[in-house]
């Protein structure tokens, strides 16, 4: 069978084919428009399914209840935003670890987390509960200032907790007020939704876009360009997808898990990101993603010599699924 044929076959798979993606793609703006002032997600904030590395999560969930100003979600997005929860991480500006504390900070604030007798700062058992413990203490500082009490503690975190006393709240900032948005952004990406989760705008726009590839040959690292024979590989077309209706996402699959809220399989719209893995308790470790259409089938650019087309998303390496949103992209960091 020809790849061109393959692809034939998979399309004539899915209900009726091009047909039903068209009306999926207009469906999917009504969808929006019945949903968006609908049930909103829930205040919790446990962690999403495997959005943290296995490794961490228990450190995560219990530290991350340490004082009402955080959450595991929050600790979460801190440490994903600081290092991409690389334990030997190192910045030009000397921070360290999983956590990124400077030794001045350290000194003052590390604490043995493990027990173990020893203050590590290479080591996560020590650097996450000594994270969380710091965001205790900062926000303790400004508790008796007035509006959000976890926005002036990332505040104090970003700017000192003299700036957020001086001002009364969030000082007027432009870095620090990006990054006290950026990580509230982040933080929905690695909690637990509950309740429905509000649906995409642009997911229309995308699915659309990802259609027109169909029958593309495949090509690893592609991103579209004419230099690469408008061929892509599974994360370059959802890029490319989003970034058709004005959402800028990470080249890489793994990331972008984190460009927003995470549906159950129950939950699926069009136009949803879904991701695969090996191993289905580590976000870090996707490995493939497709754009969902509907009906268990999603788009993508599955492997070498393949080409761009339908294929189902129930399989035994399905992780999980995010709904991409222009904040949550926006969040993520460039350099994990």
């Amino acid at each position: 069978m020809t790849v061109r044929k393959a692809w034939v076959a998979a399309g004539i798979a899915v209900s009726s084919g091009l047909a039903f993606v068209m009306l999926l793609v207009v469906g999917v703006y009504v969808i929006a428009g019945n949903l968006a002032n609908g049930v909103a997600g829930g205040t919790s904030k446990s962690l999403a399914k495997g959005s943290v590395p296995a490794a961490y999560q228990a450190l995560v969930q219990k530290w991350g209840n340490s004082c009402p100003a955080i959450n595991p979600a929050l600790l979460a997005a801190q440490l994903y935003q600081e290092s991409g929860f690389n334990p030997k991480a190192q910045s030009h500006a000397a921070a360290q670890g999983i956590a990124q504390f400077i030794p001045g900070t350290w000194a003052t604030h590390g604490i043995d987390g493990d027990g173990d007798g020893d203050r590590d700062v290479w080591d996560p058992a020590d650097a996450i509960p000594s994270a969380a413990m710091y965001d205790c203490s900062l926000a303790s500082y400004v508790k008796d200032v007035g509006g959000n009490l976890t926005e002036n503690m990332l505040a104090s975190y970003n700017a000192g907790a003299y700036a957020v006393i001086k001002y009364g709240g969030v000082p007027p900032y432009e870095e620090t007020q990006n990054y006290v948005k950026r990580i509230r952004a982040l933080e929905e990406s690695f909690a637990a939704p509950v309740g429905r989760v509000d649906p995409s705008k642009q997911a229309a726009g995308a699915i659309s876009y990802a259609q027109s590839k169909l029958g593309t040959l495949y090509l690893w690292g592609g991103n579209g360009t004419p230099e690469q024979g408008g061929r892509f590989d599974c994360s370059g077309l959802t890029k490319a997808a989003y970034e058709s209706v004005g959402i800028t996402l990470p080249r890489v699959a793994n990331d972008q898990y984190n460009a927003g809220p995470h549906p159950s399989r129950d939950e699926l719209l069009p136009g949803d990101l879904v991701f695969f893995s090996d191993d289905l308790t580590n976000s870090r470790a996707i490995r493939h993603v497709g754009i969902y259409v509907g009906g268990g089938y999603m788009i993508d650019a599955p492997r070498t010599n393949a080409v761009i087309r339908f294929d189902p998303i129930d399989t035994p390496d399905y992780f999980g699924a995010t709904r991409v949103t222009e904040d949550g992209a926006k969040a993520l960091p460039t350099t994990v």
